[in-house]
């Protein structure tokens, strides 16, 4: 069975970087094993004790009852381990999983989609777990069936041959089904991606759906239902592939009894203690091997699980993500960032059309204000991201102080900079800022930022985020402010503010940034504010082209504006 050797070889792996997993998983295996063969002698003490063979009845009586006492206790030692085993492996791997995300480039993350990176952790990962529960299962019923099995070849050599090769007829035609079985699992796989993205369309468009009842009903009717009822359909008919092959493996050994009790003995007289030995012992065999059958489902669910999450250029043990940046270190002093020729390409709005980013030449200096401009579609954005860090160029370098940015520095890098993007997300809580005085200074930015009535903040932790989009980026802006970078980066900050706030920013905000020596880049479409920039960086098609001579900046703001984050 090449799935379970893979999700054998996975947890291998798995085993060599959880804490006190493998000595956990070498007791649950023992006691399981144990267990195993504790049920096998049990068996043994009955079958002496029907054919009166053996020890005496007292001492039979004996090993009977320290069996009896001996099996439940390993039992229950071996589930406790499995419970912990289990859980801090699921939690390893749920951990391991979302520092992969983080780690991973951000086109690729992109590419894959938000719903497929979902689907992998509330699927994938406890179908990983599911079958690691059931690796010690499957090596206890194993170590039963083996005890079985040898103890079978005591009683007759003979029939365990005759018994062999019904095995061997059973797993050859059981491994049929089971083969189509996993087709159609991976193809049930494959539609829960499908079935988690019309979920995620429907969180996040439901006002949108709400308003429209044809669109409602086009999501609901040709995508949601039809979707979900292939992927019903796929799990049925894999389900019940799995339940006919082992039904009728449960056949197979049926008729292996029947056989044995009516017709072998017609051909070669068997003492009636081998036939009820036999008979016993196969009746004992049932139950574990239904449990390695029933287990057989999970294992191969667990074999897709990994094939999937490969799929997604996502392996949990893949060294080639980016080294993350030393906890807590302080970005350096700077004096330049130059992008040489720098080229990014993506697809384009138009199936099939690839937009490229470049070649281009650009330089920032500390102290500078620079505003990038350009039509939508234009590439600022990418340009942005190229900048920040997010996105590695294709071809050209990226320089920080003369040093070249590659996988190895490129989170370092990126700690350098805040940002507050067009489509930013808002967190519940100051993370990952710490300052004895962060509560004060985050208040008094929220009075200047007239929210200090809609949010209230208490060690770190901001009261709601639920604000107009405009609050909220001015949320952001307090966020990003606090951070104290020396890069900033605000992509169509001033779009969703009403016109105070946008003459706050232009007129106050940034100046005062660039006051204190940080260098501003902004992504605006406002061409009344480009005379407060230092430079314009037109980008036309994914170039950069000359600009507009800047005109004299307008005036100030009248006194009455308040002057937040000064």
């Amino acid at each position: 069975m090449g799935y379970l050797l893979q999700v054998l070889r996975f947890f291998v792996r798995v085993s060599k970087e959880v804490r006190y997993s493998r000595a956990i998983l070498f007791l649950v295996v023992l006691t399981g094993l144990v267990s195993g063969f504790a049920t096998t002698g049990l068996i043994a003490v009955i079958n002496r004790a029907l054919t009166g063979q053996g020890l005496s009845g007292g001492k039979l009586a004996l090993a009977f009852f320290g069996l009896c006492l001996g099996l439940p206790l390993f039992r229950f030692v071996s589930t406790v381990l499995l419970v912990r085993l289990t859980q801090w492996t699921l939690h390893h791997l749920r951990l391991r999983w979302c520092r992969r995300i983080l780690s991973s480039p951000l086109r690729h993350l992109e590419n894959v989609g938000a719903h497929r990176l979902y689907a992998s952790l509330t699927n994938d990962l406890g179908a990983l777990t599911e079958s690691l529960a059931s690796i010690p299962l499957v090596i206890m019923h194993a170590g039963v069936v083996a005890a079985c099995l040898i103890y079978l070849g005591y009683l007759s050599p003979f029939l365990l041959l005759f018994l062999f090769g019904f095995l061997i007829v059973g797993l050859v035609t059981y491994q049929l089904p089971v083969l189509a079985a996993i087709g159609y699992g991976r193809r049930a796989r494959a539609l829960y991606d499908d079935v988690v993205g019309h979920v995620r369309a429907i969180t996040s468009g439901i006002k949108e759906l709400k308003m429209h009842q044809p669109r409602r009903e086009a999501l609901m009717e040709r995508q949601m239902a039809r979707t979900s009822a292939s992927m019903v359909r796929e799990i049925t008919r894999g389900t019940t592939l799995f339940a006919a092959a082992s039904g009728w493996g449960q056949v197979l050994f049926y008729v292996a009894i029947g056989l044995m009790l009516f017709v072998l003995p017609s051909y070669q007289k068997l003492p009636s203690a081998v036939v009820l030995g036999y008979s016993v012992t196969l009746i004992a065999m049932m139950t574990p091997l239904e449990m390695i059958l029933t287990s057989v489902p999970r294992l191969a669910g667990a074999a897709i699980a990994i094939r999937k999450i490969d799929e997604l250029g996502l392996s949990l043990f893949d060294s080639s993500a980016e080294k993350d940046a030393d906890s807590g270190a302080a970005p350096p002093d700077w004096h330049r960032v130059e992008l040489r020729e720098v080229v990014h390409s993506y697809r384009g709005e138009v199936e099939h059309e690839t937009f490229t980013l470049g070649p281009i030449d650009l330089a920032l200096a500390p102290g500078e204000l620079l505003f990038v401009v350009g039509g939508n579609g234009s590439g600022k954005t990418t340009l942005a991201k190229v900048l920040l860090g997010l996105y590695a160029p294709e071809a050209g370098k990226v320089l920080f102080d003369g040093v070249e940015v590659t996988d190895a520095n490129r989170d370092r890098y990126r700690q350098s900079f805040a940002a507050v993007f067009s489509d930013f997300f808002l967190f519940d809580s100051l993370l990952g800022l710490e300052a004895p005085k962060l509560d004060a200074e985050a208040r008094r930015y929220l009075a200047e930022l007239q929210l200090e009535r809609k949010v209230r903040i208490d060690g770190g932790a901001l009261s709601t985020t639920d604000l107009s989009q405009g609050q909220r980026k001015r949320l952001a802006l307090l966020t990003a402010y606090l951070e104290d970078r020396p890069i900033y980066l605000f992509d169509e900050w001033a779009a969703d503010q009403d016109p105070t706030f946008k003459e706050v920013f232009y007129r106050e905000i940034l100046p005062a940034l660039k006051r204190r020596g940080k260098t501003v880049v902004v992504i605006s479409h406002d061409d009344r504010y480009y005379g407060v920039a230092d430079r314009i960086v037109k980008l036309v098609y994914g170039r950069i082209v000359p600009a507009e001579p800047i005109a004299p900046s307008a005036s100030a703001a009248s006194a009455e504006l308040v002057n937040p984050l000064r």
